[in-house]
């Protein structure tokens, strides 16, 4: 089974984005779409054991508005899921 970043919510500069099969230990990036670079400043881990939830990622001032994505990487490194495009203003 795949797992998925389902839905993403940004309110006052925190992003909160739901998840399905990503297990303990799996960790949640924050990319810009335009260059594909991670930024790890936002960098989260799944605490859950429970394979359903969400991440909470607060964003640093120095994020510019843009388009950007959730990258998920198992315990191994590799990729897991990822979300659908959204926009920072």
């Amino acid at each position: 089974m795949k797992s998925v970043i389902s839905s993403i919510e940004i309110e006052n500069r925190v992003i909160v984005a739901k998840y399905q099969r990503l297990m303990v230990g799996a960790k949640v990036v924050l990319v810009e779409k335009a260059s594909g670079r991670q930024l790890p400043e936002t960098a989260t881990r799944v605490a859950s054991p429970v394979p359903v939830g969400a991440v909470r990622i607060r964003l640093p001032d120095a994020i510019p508005p843009g388009t950007y994505f959730l990258k998920a990487f198992n315990g191994h490194g590799e990729d897991a899921a990822r979300s659908a495009d959204f926009e920072i203003g």
